[in-house]
């Protein structure tokens, strides 16, 4: 299966210019042959062929003095501009077909876009240093810092700069398919909440770390020191910087922390049940800041790919199972419960449950596995999730130290 692995760059004044060069060039044939298609579409003509446009948009236009500028960047960058043009359109029309989930019409970038990015693949002869450099056509020999050794050559490498001014560089490699963990007996259902972030059968429950409400004081103040500054200032600029950076490390902590959980949990468990949430609608309601605030959707992405790779069995159940109905004990339906009742005694068997750990329990049991709710403790003791896989190097040489492999 094919992995991503990003990692910093630190690129110097020289080739942040040329990267801000192959960005800005990358945008303009984007966006050429965006506005060609349109043209032809609302003539009634037929799309132009990628080919066509690459030749049109790419060889020709850098012999007009208009785009002579076009060959300061690698002709790589500019052909992958392309091919993510055809990306956009084949994704709109596969979403209007129902083969996948609907998404706009591609649309003009520009070059305030949060977030620009250029790819090379093998063509453009990009290379990683003896010294641990990312050496790209035209732009230099680029520091990065290495958190883990990459599991395989890669095929393509893609350069982002984020809303924080930030460079990443995002390797693609192909990774074993028989790369599995040892075999274990234990399996869990897992239960997502706000109180909570997660509930396992087994009893233990994980604080949600509300990396947003954390940082909301901090972040009100940056806004509103951007709220103050004179529109096109250079001083706004600054404050912007400081509310994208502020926002990364919110992101940047949740992401780090649905990894270690993540990466935890399969470990540990041969199956995993996760109930599929109606995060969409969830987000429409008073609890939208929590909701995004916890990130589900990421999370349960996380323990999906990380089960295929491993060899872990992974089920998600129908959002319609009364899990927090049926008593994990005897199987008896009592009714829904407000969610001011956190635990409740079943009228049929006499069981105390606690109101997340049953919704836990008859997760897994939904998802077809061999759970027992008898271990399960009313009110066990907060876990955290582990942290010790945290960490990163800054010298600028590849190590097989910082986040081990699963």
């Amino acid at each position: 299966m094919q992995l991503r692995y990003s990692f910093r760059l630190y690129p110097n004044g020289p080739q942040r210019g040329a990267l801000a060069r192959a960005f800005g060039c990358a945008r303009v044939v984007y966006n050429d042959a965006l506005r060609a298609r349109e043209t032809a579409r609302s003539a009634g003509l037929p799309f132009p062929k990628t080919g066509d446009l690459s030749k049109l948009l790419i060889t020709e236009a850098k012999k007009t003095d208009d785009r002579a500028w076009l060959g300061e960047v690698s002709a790589v960058v500019l052909q992958q501009s392309l091919r993510d043009l055809d990306t956009a359109y084949r994704n709109f029309f596969d979403g209007l077909k129902g083969r996948r989930p609907r998404m706009g019409a591609p649309r003009f970038k520009s070059r305030k876009d949060s977030r620009q990015a250029v790819r090379f693949t093998a063509n453009a002869r990009w290379r990683i240093t003896a010294g641990g450099d990312l050496s790209l056509p035209k732009i230099g020999d680029v520091r990065v810092t290495w958190s883990r050794a990459l599991p395989s050559v890669p095929s393509s490498v893609t350069v982002v700069k984020d809303a924080a001014g930030r460079y990443f560089a995002s390797f693609v490699v192909e990774t074993d398919p028989d790369e599995t963990l040892p075999g274990t007996d234990a399996v869990v259902g897992i239960d997502l909440g706000l109180t909570h972030f997660a509930v396992l059968s087994d009893g233990t429950k994980i604080d949600s770390p509300r990396f947003l409400r954390r940082a909301e004081k901090k972040l009100k103040r940056e806004q509103r020191r951007l709220s103050r500054k004179a529109k096109g200032s250079s001083n706004r600029t600054k404050a912007r910087l400081k509310v994208a950076r502020a926002h990364a490390r919110v992101a940047d902590a949740r992401r780090d922390f649905h990894h270690q959980l993540s990466t935890r949990i399969i470990r540990e468990n041969q199956a995993i049940a996760v109930e599929n949430l109606a995060v969409r609608g969830l987000a429409r309601t008073r609890l939208a800041r929590s909701v995004h605030d916890a990130g589900w959707s990421a999370f349960i992405g996380m323990l999906e790919y990380k089960a295929a790779r491993y060899g872990r069995a992974f089920v998600r159940i129908g959002r319609f199972e009364p899990t927090s109905q049926v008593c994990s004990a005897c199987g008896v339906k009592d009714g829904p419960k407000p969610l001011s009742v956190r635990v409740w005694t079943c009228g049929a068997c006499g069981a105390v449950l606690d109101r997340d750990i049953n919704a836990a329990v008859n997760v897994a049991k939904a998802a077809g596995l061999a759970v027992s709710a008898c271990g399960a403790r009313v009110r066990p003791g907060h876990v955290p999730a582990q942290r010790g896989e945290a960490g990163t190097h800054r010298d600028g040489h590849p190590t097989v130290a910082g986040i081990p492999l699963l």
